[in-house]
């Protein structure tokens, strides 16, 4: 099953992609929590053009990307974890756990360094929230990104199968987390214990700054719960909290993919870095 797994990791990548990105437009499309600003046709056809190119970039310049890499460090024995005497499962739990702080971590940088922010705020400039904006990635920030997965598993050393079910989470539970949908009241209280949810994660979308910078995660709520992080509900309420970044509004720079691709280039909005802005003081709600 596990030779199968990594066999095949391709397909399984591609049908777990294309799979949750339909079955989330398909919800959207039956009940959206929210009314869109732009039209549909007009996003998801500029925020995955933005996906096709990062895809292309990727294969060009990592070829093997991060499993090819978790193979490599399989083989020769590279990182922390395969030095533990752990059965195979728990091993492969371990790992998934500690990729996804990494992933939190890197989350929480991009929002902290300036020049990394430039990059990052073609993720947060959509005017709306998607599924579609899960995946809106400006190309220099993807690379960065699996820069630092490729450090990460070098000094983990985590199985190749870890690697791909890492992947396959982190990948739909991106487009889950961000999809224009609401769980009921009920449901999404007791999911976001443990996973994010996407009213949970829309706070982290708002205009203002200090929602901005909070709800990091895109897989487990863990690490915002422990690091103080967490903030459960938007001061203004789903329905009528803005998103998107003070100052970008014009179509051209935040929905078209040229504007999209020259964003980090435009004038710099500091306020929205961390320890670089004053924020009022918010009690938050909490849930």
């Amino acid at each position: 099953m596990l030779e199968w797994i990594e066999q095949n990791e391709s397909v399984l990548r591609l049908g777990f992609f294309f799979g949750i990105l339909c079955l989330m437009g398909l919800w959207e499309s039956f009940n959206p929590a929210r009314t869109l600003l732009v039209s549909r046709a007009q996003r998801w056809m500029n925020n995955l053009g933005l996906v096709v190119l990062n895809t292309a970039l990727l294969r060009i310049i990592f070829p093997t990307a991060t499993v090819g890499m978790a193979v490599m460090a399989e083989h020769h024995g590279w990182g922390v974890l395969p030095q533990l005497s752990l059965s195979f499962g728990l091993l492969v739990f371990i790992s998934v756990i500690l990729l996804d702080l990494i992933i939190w971590l890197q989350h929480v940088m991009v929002h902290a360094v300036p020049v990394l922010w430039r990059l990052h705020r073609v993720h947060h400039a959509d005017p709306d929230y998607d599924v579609t904006t899960g995946l809106r990635f400006h190309p220099l920030e993807i690379i960065l990104s699996m820069v630092i997965k490729f450090f990460a598993i070098v000094a983990l050393g985590p199985p190749v199968v870890a690697v791909i079910i890492f992947e396959i989470v982190l990948n739909g539970m991106a487009m889950f987390n961000h999809g224009n949908v609401s769980l009921p009241a009920w449901l999404d209280k007791i999911l976001r214990m443990v996973v994010v949810t996407p009213d949970m994660h829309r706070v982290h979308h708002s205009v203002l700054d200090h929602e901005t910078n909070s709800n990091f995660g895109f897989n487990l709520s863990l690490w915002d719960r422990l690091f103080g992080t967490y903030r459960a509900q938007p001061d203004a309420g789903h329905q009528q909290m803005k998103i998107g970044i003070h100052g970008f509004d014009q179509f051209n720079q935040i929905v078209r993919l040229p504007g999209l691709l020259s964003l980090p280039f435009a004038a710099h909005d500091k306020d929205y870095v961390i320890n670089r802005r004053s924020w009022p003081k918010h009690s938050g709600r909490s849930s």
